[in-house]
């Protein structure tokens, strides 16, 4: 099976690089590398542009226009038969390929999401009020859902490609997260979760996810699951 990965970046310069080097590490499957640059101002399109060996296709948005505009469009020229969300911040690592694929390639899931919360893997230890409120918005998303995930918002989500394709996604920006899942569960598809390693960022190092995208979520979890 051919695995699409897609990469929404913005403002990534010291990361992206070292990024596409790990993912490219991986050759226990046949892959395409899509990357979408959302008008990064920081140098990141640039160096994009001289390393244009280390990926199959480069997406320039022409304005700032989110992380879920960025993933629709990935998914819009994906030619794989599984696609794979991966962020471009190093805060999660490609070698955990196979055990989010596996699942789908052995015949027992459509989709599979990663979890930062389950399972024995590496994870730093930093922010106490951001494991809440991803706990938090999990446990919202599950009421609606009726699914029992740990993650909802963990970056990491695997999909058969003809389902994420027949997916109407409305969301630009974070609420890609919960709106995704609440579709999801509305299917009758089968749902894994795997855990994963987390080399979460401090603010200091480039991480961008604030206060105002917890509201957001909460926010477009109601919306996609009551009013979608």
């Amino acid at each position: 099976m051919k695995v699409s990965i897609i990469i929404p970046c913005f403002n990534e310069k010291n990361t992206v690089e070292a990024l596409l080097d790990n993912v490219n590490q991986d050759s226990l499957f046949d892959k395409e590398i899509i990357v979408i640059d959302d008008f990064s101002t920081d140098g990141t399109r640039e160096i994009l542009k001289k390393i244009n060996d280390k990926y199959t296709k480069l997406i320039l948005n022409e304005s700032n226009s989110g992380k879920g505009y960025c993933i629709q469009k990935g998914i819009k020229e994906a030619n794989g038969d599984i696609i794979l969300i991966q962020d471009a911040d190093l805060e999660y690592s490609p070698t955990d390929y196979k055990k989010l694929i596996d699942p789908i390639t052995n015949g027992d899931a459509d989709v599979v999401f990663g979890s930062r919360f389950v399972g024995s893997q590496q994870t730093r230890v930093l922010y106490f009020w951001h494991t809440v409120g991803n706990k938090f918005l999990t446990i919202l998303s599950n009421m609606f859902t009726n699914l029992n995930l740990t993650d909802m918002e963990c970056c990491y989500k695997v999909f058969k490609k003809d389902v994420i394709q027949n997916i109407r996604l409305k969301e630009n920006r974070f609420g890609f997260e919960p709106e995704v899942t609440a579709k999801l569960s509305k299917m009758n598809i089968k749902i894994y979760e795997v855990g994963v390693k987390y080399f979460g960022r401090k603010y200091s190092e480039g991480k961008k996810i604030s206060w105002k995208d917890g509201f957001a979520a909460i926010y477009h979890i109601i919306r996609y699951n009551l009013f979608s």
